[in-house]
């Protein structure tokens, strides 16, 4: 069974930072071959993918909304997971989730939706204020 912690979230002003962390409750031996993503949903929208990288290495995914703003990023030795948001908008306001999965590199550096996904975290909630 995997289990994920978010935390991080707060509240900001619009182009303002903050670092979402996402501690996972992998085995070393089995952490390497997952794909660790960041959702977010905001009110009567649906969730979306923000950025995912694979445990493995390589070149993570991210979403056009966050590009040049959001950075993902690894500690495999906590298995934590990092999601440093800058510039922020009020449009970036949502619960962000961490998510996991068991796949191959390749599908995990491209768009995923949150069905491709069986772990979650219980979300941190972000607000941007304009």
């Amino acid at each position: 069974q995997v289990q994920l912690a978010e935390s991080g979230g707060g509240s900001v002003q619009a182009g303002g930072s903050l670092r979402l962390s996402c501690a996972a409750s992998i085995s070393r031996y089995t952490y390497s071959g997952y794909c660790m993503g960041w959702f977010r949903q905001a009110p009567g929208k649906e969730r979306e993918g923000v950025a995912s990288i694979y445990t493995g290495g390589g070149m993570p995914y991210y979403a056009d909304s966050v590009k040049g703003r959001f950075t993902i990023s690894q500690d495999n030795a906590k298995n934590t997971v990092y999601l440093q948001m800058n510039s922020l908008k009020p449009e970036d306001t949502a619960m962000y989730y961490c998510a996991a999965h068991r796949m191959l590199f390749s599908l995990c550096s491209s768009p995923n939706g949150p069905d491709k996904f069986n772990y979650w975290g219980q979300g941190t909630q972000v607000n941007v204020s304009s």
